[in-house]
This record gives C-alpha cells, sequence and structure tokens, in this order.
C-alpha cells in the first residue's frame, strides 16, 4: 500500500490528433480539416512519415470555422478572423474575445441584411397588388439586368456569389 498511485493525466490542449480524430471529434471530414489546412486555417505538424497532427486546441478553430460558414462568412473572412490568433501559442481567452469582436461587425451586418431581405419577403408577399406589370418586385422588362448579375434587388451582402463547393 506504500506505493505511489499514479493517476491517468486527462486530455491536454497540447495533445496532438489525427486527421481522423480530428474529424471524428469536430463533425468535419477528413478531406476537409486537410483542405483547411492546405489554406493555412489550421496548422499541423508533421510526422516523419508525412501525416499530419494537430494539436487538440485546432479543435477550436474548426468549431469556429463550422460557426463562421453558418454565418456566412467566406473562407478568406475566416482566414483573417483567424489570422488574428497567435500561432506561437495555445490562444487564451482574451485571443478568442478580440476575435470575436471582430466578427461582431460582420455578424451585425449580415443580420441587418436578412432582416432587411425578411422585411422585403413579408411586404411583397402581403401586400395582395396581385398586377405583375405593377409589381416592382417582378422586375418587368428586366430593368435590372443593368445592375448586373444575380439578384439586384437583395441586399449587396446577401447577393455576393457563393464559392464553389468546399468540402464540411
Amino acid at each position: 500500500m506504500g506505493a505511489t498511485q499514479v493517476r491517468a493525466a486527462g486530455p491536454r490542449a497540447t495533445d496532438l490528433l489525427t486527421v481522423g480524430e480530428m474529424a471524428r471529434r469536430s463533425g468535419f471530414t477528413q478531406s476537409a480539416i486537410r483542405y483547411y489546412d492546405e489554406l493555412g486555417l489550421l496548422s499541423a505538424a508533421r510526422t516523419a512519415g508525412g501525416q499530419r497532427r494537430f494539436q487538440r486546441s485546432s479543435l477550436r478553430r474548426l468549431a469556429l470555422i463550422r460557426a463562421a460558414r453558418n454565418m456566412g462568412l467566406s473562407l478568406d473572412e475566416i482566414s483573417a478572423a483567424l489570422a488574428a490568433l497567435p500561432r506561437e501559442r495555445i490562444p487564451a481567452q482574451a485571443d478568442w474575445a478580440g476575435l470575436s469582436d471582430g466578427l461582431r461587425k460582420r455578424l451585425d451586418e449580415q443580420i441587418t441584411a436578412l432582416e432587411a431581405l425578411r422585411d422585403q419577403l413579408t411586404g411583397c408577399i402581403g401586400c395582395g397588388c396581385m398586377s405583375l406589370d405593377n409589381c416592382g418586385a417582378f422586375n418587368p422588362a428586366d430593368s435590372a439586368s443593368s445592375d448586373g448579375p444575380g439578384a439586384a434587388y437583395l441586399p449587396a451582402l446577401l447577393r455576393r456569389a457563393c464559392p464553389a463547393s468546399v468540402p464540411v
């Protein structure tokens, strides 16, 4: 009974995870994780055999990527936001708070654009004019074609082109 019991240590943020472990923990596909690593959104160490190993703290970056993509942010916007986080150490709460403040403005713009869309749709559906000749939303004679491609009457933030399919 004099022997010292060694208690197994729990997971630490510095533990290294394989691509498969990252995929299981994050819900992203392995190909998405490799893609995000290639883009520089994640940072992996390489084994002697060339396999990627990610710090457990990379799961937080993936959670941010998921939330930001669901907010409608482009990968370029996400990359710019993640660039604010330190690479030489695990980001602290203050680092994440600074990133959050930066995204808040973009999220507020997205909310404003979605509210404008909602209000426009409600007005159009509820107006009851039933006249395609007089309805401004119908765009008689394709007058919106001079505004360029896409849905010209949507708020600008909602008009931007969707990026090519990105693995998730």
